[in-house]
């Protein structure tokens, strides 16, 4: 792996610091509220992809949700038809979460909120904002997590 140098410390402290100060930090509740859930449910949501179900326990052991309050989210979702518990195809005994297309598009929905470009971007000039664009997914690219969510940002961006 590359060297970090003091100029990538830096630069992860700045954006370490813009995620978690200002505009940006009010960003994620205000796109819970755009669909009506509880922060807790939103990262459930967040966390799935149509056609593919997510045992429970999962979201209990990523999150450090109690799995009794990961029942409590689904069953939120489950209320508004963006969820389908359904038993796991090999042990009926586990629990997934299927995502609806109701879900997904309660997803899309907290996405265009929780998206849309804060106004400090526009001192940015159209080419250093593709830079931008560019050198963070570069980054993103290394991490196979953050480029698995990179696919909800490019459907955003068409």
């Amino acid at each position: 792996m590359d060297m970090i140098t003091a100029a990538g410390r830096e630069a992860w402290q700045m954006l370490a610091n813009f995620l978690f100060a200002g505009q940006v930090a009010g960003r994620f509740q205000d796109a819970c509220s755009t669909v009506g859930v509880a922060p807790g449910a939103f990262k459930l949501l967040n966390k799935m992809e149509p056609g593919v179900g997510v045992p429970m326990r999962d979201f209990a052991d990523r999150f450090g949700f109690d799995a009794s309050y990961v029942t409590t989210l689904a069953d939120a979702l489950e209320e508004r038809g963006w969820v389908e518990r359904r038993a796991h195809p090999t042990d009926r005994r586990v629990k997934m979460l299927m995502i609806t297309p109701a879900g997904v598009a309660a997803k899309q929905r907290a996405y265009e909120s929780l998206y849309d470009p804060p106004a400090m971007f526009g001192t940015l000039t159209a080419s250093e904002q593709r830079e931008l664009r560019d050198l963070l997914k570069k980054v993103m690219d290394a991490d196979g997590e953050a480029a698995g969510s990179r696919r909800v940002t490019a459907s955003l961006a068409r």
